[in-house]
C-alpha cells in the first residue's frame, strides 16, 4: 500500500519528533547524572569532613575526609558506616532544637580532641533542598589544627614573613606559648618575642 505525499511527510515528521524526544530524554538523563557526579566530586574535594543525614538519622553520604575522622573517633572493629558518639550528640542536639525553636534555622557546634591529638570542630546545620519538602542535616568535621596551619601559611605569604618568622607564627597560631615555641624551635624566649614583634610590625604595615 502506497502512502500519499502528505502522509509520507507526516510519518517523517512523527519519526523526527520521536527521535528528538528520545535524544532530549537521553540528554536530560545524562545532565542529571552529570550533576550528581559533579556534586559528589565537589563534596569529595573538601578538606573538611562532610556527612549528610536525614532527620530520621539515616546516613546518606560521607566524603573520604569524614570517613577518616570517624575512624579516629570510633572504637577499633567498628562498622565502616558507623557514626561516632560525639557526632551523634551534636546531630541530636540540632534535631532536638527543632521542637524548641521550630522557626529558627541555626547550627550547633562542639569541639573535641582525639587520642591522636587532632582537634576537631563538629558543626551541624540544616540543609533544606529546593527539590524536596524534607530537611536534611549537614554535619561538618573540621580539623582545627589544619585550618590554623593553612591560615598561618596564608599570613606568611601575605605579610612577607621570613622562613623563621613563618615557623614562629605557625606555632603561635596553634596557641603554643612563648616557652613552647622556643623549646620546639631550639631558640630563646626573647628570640621568639623578637620574631613576633617583627611579624606584628609587618602586619601593621599592610593594614595601614
Amino acid at each position: 500500500m502506497s502512502l500519499s505525499y502528505e502522509e509520507q511527510n507526516d510519518n517523517i515528521a512523527f519519526t523526527e519528533e520521536k527521535r528528538s524526544k528520545s535524544q532530549n530524554s537521553k540528554s536530560e538523563h545524562l545532565q542529571a547524572e552529570s550533576k550528581v557526579d559533579l556534586l559528589q566530586a565537589v563534596v569529595e574535594s573538601f578538606v573538611d569532613g562532610i556527612l549528610i543525614l536525614t532527620t530520621e538519622g539515616e546516613l546518606l553520604h560521607t566524603n573520604e575526609c569524614a570517613r577518616q575522622f570517624c575512624r579516629q573517633l570510633l572504637p577499633e572493629g567498628s562498622s565502616p558506616s558507623a557514626i561516632p558518639e560525639e557526632v551523634w550528640r551534636v546531630y541530636q542536639s540540632l534535631i532536638d532544637s527543632r521542637e524548641l525553636f521550630p522557626k529558627e534555622k541555626f547550627f550547633i557546634e562542639s569541639e573535641l580532641e582525639t587520642d591522636r591529638g587532632v582537634k576537631l570542630r563538629i558543626r551541624a546545620r540544616w540543609l533544606p533542598l529546593a527539590t524536596s519538602e524534607q530537611n536534611f542535616v549537614l554535619v561538618i568535621l573540621e580539623d582545627r589544627s589544619q585550618m590554623s596551619q593553612s591560615m598561618a601559611l596564608c599570613d606568611a605569604k601575605k605579610y612577607g614573613l621570613t622562613n623563621r618568622e613563618a615557623e614562629v607564627w605557625l606555632l603561635r597560631r596553634a596557641n603554643l606559648s612563648y616557652k613552647e615555641i622556643a623549646q620546639q624551635l631550639y631558640i630563646t624566649i626573647n628570640t621568639v618575642k623578637k620574631h613576633l614583634k617583627n611579624i606584628y610590625a609587618k602586619q601593621q604595615e599592610i593594614l595601614c
